[in-house]
């Protein structure tokens, strides 16, 4: 390599590696061994909207209330995925991405990028044989949602879904409990 470009080459490395460590330093692992997903899913099934009844806070949605996830099949076989949530002040933030199924053996493990050729892991680490709720994650154990098809579920449902996400080994003080208009 030419000595002219090597030095920026290794600074810009040194910058990107820090910029990574400064966004890992966020986010605190709740979970240093993730399991793999339990269950096969049925992407027919998995369709449709969601709502976030509790989540490990992130950045990207900083005071978001109401937050809900829309997905649909594409006609390239991809899943559209639609975010939604709203902020303090009453305005609704979207984000649009799409994902696609990695593991076609269960369904399970997904990529979901909203940022162009960018894709994150998508875990379906548990649901409920009737779709009616989902423990999501990732294999890193930085990140975790639990969705339900209800809105307002109750907390006796909310607080067996907060077990069964500590029986998965992740750290419930963690959670932030969404809240649904």
């Amino acid at each position: 390599m030419n000595r002219k470009l090597l030095i920026p080459a290794l600074a810009l490395g040194a910058l990107a590696l820090s910029g990574c460590a400064t966004v890992f330093s966020k986010h605190p692992v709740g979970n240093r061994a993730v399991p793999e997903p339990a269950k096969t899913v049925e992407i027919s099934r998995y369709l449709g909207r969601w709502y976030e009844l509790a989540r490990y806070e992130q950045g990207f949605q900083k005071d978001c209330e109401g937050v809900s996830a829309d997905y649909a099949q594409r006609e390239d076989g991809m899943i559209s995925v639609l975010n939604r949530c709203r902020k303090p002040d009453g305005t609704i933030k979207d984000a649009k991405g799409r994902a696609k199924i990695v593991d076609p053996a269960t369904n399970a493990k997904l990529k979901v990028s909203f940022f162009g050729p960018f894709y994150g892991d998508y875990w379906v680490l548990d649901h409920a044989d009737d779709y009616s709720w989902s423990i999501v994650g990732e294999p890193s154990g930085r990140y975790l949602w639990i969705l339900g098809r209800d809105a307002t579920p109750g907390q006796a449902r909310l607080d067996e879904l907060i077990g069964r996400v500590r029986a998965l080994g992740y750290d419930t003080s963690m959670l932030r409990i969404t809240q649904q208009p």
